[in-house]
């Protein structure tokens, strides 16, 4: 039988919808069902809709096509809040199916029931409740087009209980590429003329230059014109980080003289990036909405460019499309004064993220308290990580040696939340994992944020994931303590402290390979172990506190 369900899963399928990540309901058991007849999806069962979710946020930004998950309505629905959320501000496309009440039901405050309207409408780019069974392939073929059109984001699709096993016509709706947008003739010469005639260039590159042909478009772009590179924040992996063009990404502890500097840019090209509030230091950097500088902003939405920042060329189209029709043909030769500045901004970014002296901040330790500083972890896992490593944060003060002294090299990844959500590292390792299954993922989470989501590594062994997950285990939750101390001095550290499990046996108990790392000489030898095992570990590191 072809019922509404199996027309719903037709228009996944034939957009390149392959997965799907789910925790079961009553609610939607007809879509559950319409599942089997679609065997080229590959259902992943979750443990919490919170996973579930991350996981399809995780899949929407590796694919660049929706991520798909579904929950049931109510309880299922309000887990998974956090993901609609993420997928927003991280801007990844990604659609999530409730399933809702009967309809005869709705508005009734029926068992369940929420006006998903109303608790997504800010939040999610659309939110559409079906009535009709005749609908349900409409609404999720516009769905897909939502998801991915402009500024990427999470689609709500409410599917109530009795509308999902009527027979139906089931099409075969794919969505068109969209048309290029590319450069008038005078529009190119105007904007070339302004790059050729600027001394001091700068290149703020965004999350819209991940897709495919991005990375080469940037740094062509870049290379020819000779212009610097910072990225967007948590955009470290879109440019070579040991590239001489590259300056640094702008993130939440800049320094003020590398501020100072970028303040001095006498044109700045945004490249795919929203010029949210972190990348531009709390709306100071370019000078708002004003800028100071000639601002070329490109974006491929409206509601994007000019929203904050007043620029004289916005651009509303693909900025990888604009990038390759700016690039010439021909290197443009470099004056003194651009290289002074390139080496200029090179120096003050390598001043920044050079690696800290462990032997004179170890001894330092030696009489407080035990434990690794978990920035000497990353700094032996910057050596010994594979080329084509995937690395999959949560969020938290661990993550900062991450972003500030690991120099991605392409083909390297960085998967971390934007929105600063915690319990996004599991899932998204093991997203990435199913996604790429022949390269090394390395998960890393502090033990708050994989007390949220880690039971979701039992899917790491149910699979046979090669997954290395590296838990920092502090005993805290650091980067809030790390504020307390700041803004009360002297006071207790209320709420932070926490009383955590031993990991290892955790760990052993959902199956995984454990080790734990409890001083500095045991790091390399372990880690090495990890790297080389081929299926999942967990490695605890006992970290220092702040």
């Amino acid at each position: 039988m072809q019922t509404s369900s199996h027309a719903l899963m037709s228009v996944l399928a034939a957009n390149g919808v392959d997965r799907v990540f789910l925790v079961p309901g009553e609610s939607y058991l007809g879509i559950l069902d319409a599942l089997n007849e679609f065997p080229q999806i590959d259902v992943v069962t979750c443990r919490h809709e919170s996973g579930a979710g991350f996981m399809a946020c995780a899949d929407g930004r590796l694919t660049r096509r929706p991520g798909v998950f579904m929950v049931s309505r109510g309880p299922g629905a309000t887990n998974a809040a956090i993901a609609v959320h993420t997928a927003q501000q991280d801007a990844v496309p990604l659609i999530m199916i409730v399933g809702q009440v009967p309809k005869s039901h709705l508005r009734k405050e029926a068992f369940q029931e929420i006006d998903y309207g109303h608790m997504f409408g800010r939040i999610a780019k659309w939110v559409v409740e079906v009535t009709d069974p005749a609908e349900l392939a409409t609404a999720t073929f516009r769905a897909m087009r939502v998801a991915t059109s402009g500024t990427p984001g999470p689609v709500v699709i409410v599917v109530p209980e009795d509308i999902q096993q009527q027979t139906v016509e089931i099409p075969e709706w794919t969505c068109p590429e969209p048309v290029a947008t590319t450069l008038t003739e005078a529009s190119h010469q105007t904007l070339t003329s302004q790059i050729q005639n600027a001394k001091k260039p700068l290149i703020i590159a965004g999350g819209m230059m991940d897709q495919p042909g991005g990375r080469e478009a940037l740094l062509a772009f870049a290379e020819q014109w000779q212009i610097p590179v910072a990225v967007a924040f948590r955009q470290q992996d879109l440019f070579p980080n040991e590239h001489p063009l590259y300056v640094g990404d702008l993130g939440l502890a800049n320094p003020q003289n590398q501020m100072d500097a970028f303040h001095e840019s006498d044109l700045i090209i945004a490249l795919g990036t929203l010029l949210d509030d972190i990348t531009t230091q709390g709306y100071t950097f370019p000078n708002h909405p004003w800028p100071q500088q000639i601002l070329i902003h490109c974006y491929p939405d409206p509601d994007v460019v000019g929203a904050q920042f007043n620029a004289q060329f916005g651009i509303v189209a693909n900025p990888v499309t604009i990038a390759q029709n700016l690039t010439p043909a021909q290197a443009e030769p470099a004056n003194a004064t651009r290289t002074n500045w390139i080496a200029r901004l090179k120096g003050l970014y390598q001043q920044y993220a050079a690696w800290p002296d462990f032997t004179a901040q170890n001894k330092s330790q030696e009489t407080k308290q035990e434990g690794v500083p978990f920035a000497q972890v990353v700094q032996a896992l910057k050596r010994l990580a594979p080329s084509d490593a995937i690395i999959a944060l949560d969020a938290g003060t661990f993550a900062a040696p991450v972003y500030r002294h690991f120099e991605f090299q392409p083909p390297q990844r960085l998967m971390a939340p934007l929105v600063g959500a915690m319990g996004y590292g599991t899932p998204a390792a093991l997203a990435s994992q199913l996604r790429f299954p022949d390269r090394k993922i390395i998960g890393m989470a502090g033990d708050g944020g994989f007390l949220m989501t880690g039971n979701e590594i039992i899917l790491a062994c149910e699979r046979k994931l090669p997954i290395l997950m590296i838990v920092s285990d502090n005993q805290c939750y650091a980067s809030i303590r790390i504020h307390q101390l700041q803004e009360y001095p002297g006071r207790d550290c209320l709420g932070t402290g926490l009383f955590n499990p031993d990991f290892i046996q955790v760990a052993k108990g959902y199956g995984l390979e454990t080790r734990r790392i409890a001083c500095e000489s045991e790091i390399e030898a372990i880690l090495k172990e990890g790297l080389a095992y081929e299926g999942p570990m967990l490695i605890e590191v006992a970290s220092l506190a702040p």
